[in-house]
């Protein structure tokens, strides 16, 4: 992608058009410049999700972090706007509070509590419970889930379309499946090649929209206090691999990371999470 001139585009844009000062522009140029450095690819949210929380872990500020975060949301919306790109990888990042839009990792008792929310004696609550079975088993991106159909799905293992139109193959745990054939045998009649695995009310396959405001009822429903959405479960999944002694190369493969420098950001949370149950439980301490 022309990104650099796609940049200046945009800053001419807002310094001429919309007259902001010089320092303005500056300020949005080098946010756009560290976010974009070396990406030579279609953009998604996860993508700025994970910018952002790099950012943090690096000890900037949140008003820093947060103004890198608007000059994205505008970059982004211009860009939309002037038919240079279709979708914007900032749409559904509308938390006011900047420490909101850095991924939570959920507890195993969070991830257990929200997997049983849904009422399985619906066809809605059914689908829903095998949708979260899947994005935490696999560690699907929303859009991957979205795109699922029902032969993607075999015993042990799901064919994913990724980023790029590239392949890959993950494992599944029973539980997923189990979800998923409860789901197929009882509410689904369509079950031929090519058919979506996960449908609305109306049989239209899923949107992204959809899929994360499904995810957050959910949340409220029991009480998650921390801001979820699809790509938590898919950050907790690779960070309770971490935790239980999964590589770097191996989660990477599963997540179909291009380049491991950004599967190796979860490796801070581990670490967090290792010094905590040091100072908890080391008879020094």
């Amino acid at each position: 992608m022309q990104w650099e001139t796609y940049i200046n585009d945009f800053l001419s844009y807002i310094g001429a058009e919309k007259g902001l000062s010089v320092n303005t522009v500056e300020a949005y140029g080098r946010d756009i410049h560290r976010f974009i450095d070396g990406i030579k690819k279609e953009v998604l949210d996860e993508d700025v999700i994970a910018h952002l929380s790099a950012l943090k872990g690096k000890g900037y500020a949140s008003s820093s972090i947060y103004r890198s975060l608007m000059a994205l949301r505008v970059f982004f919306r211009f860009l939309r706007r002037e038919g240079y790109i279709k979708n914007d990888p900032t749409e559904l990042l509308d938390c006011p509070k900047i420490w909101q839009l850095i991924p939570e990792v959920l507890t195993n008792g969070e991830v257990e509590a929200l997997i049983a929310a849904p009422d399985t004696h619906s066809e809605e609550g059914m689908r829903d419970k095998a949708l979260l079975e899947t994005l935490y088993a696999t560690g699907i991106r929303a859009s991957e889930l979205c795109a699922l159909n029902i032969h993607d799905v075999g015993e042990k293992m799901v064919r994913i379309l990724g980023k790029g139109g590239k392949e890959r193959v993950v494992p599944i745990g029973e539980e997923a499946i189990a979800a998923i054939d409860s789901y197929l045998g009882k509410w689904r009649n369509d079950k031929v090649e090519g058919q979506p695995l996960f449908v609305s009310k109306k049989g239209k396959r899923l949107n992204r929209t959809y899929l994360w405001k499904r995810v957050k009822y959910y949340g409220k429903m029991v009480g998650i206090e921390k801001e979820i959405s699809p790509h938590t479960l898919r950050h907790s999944f690779a960070t309770h691999l971490l935790d239980h002694g999964a590589g770097l190369r191996v989660i990477q493969e599963m997540l179909g990371h291009a380049d491991i420098g950004t599967t190796e950001r979860y490796t801070h949370l581990s670490k967090k999470r290792l010094f905590e149950v040091f100072d908890t439980f080391h008879p020094r301490q």
